[in-house]
């Protein structure tokens, strides 16, 4: 379960990143506000897309972890 805890913090940090620079970028330049979130939805989309692979990993690693620690004891 630590392996896919740690990916899934990964994920939240990336979604947050990307609102926050989201939300500064709009803050900043307030006409072209729809737009900026129009990418970074995008954006976050495309980061949840690239945390599918490691989430599998790591739910692997997880799921082996627990069945040697089965057989051990």
């Amino acid at each position: 379960m630590k392996h896919l805890l740690i990916e899934l913090l990964y994920l939240a940090s990336g979604l947050i990143g990307a609102a926050t620079i989201a939300w500064l970028a709009a803050w900043a330049v307030p006409n072209v506000g729809d737009t900026i979130w129009m990418v970074a939805y995008a954006a976050m989309l495309i980061v949840a897309f690239m945390a599918i692979r490691p989430l599998r990993l790591a739910w692997r690693a997880d799921r082996q972890a627990d069945r040697g620690s089965r057989a051990d004891g």
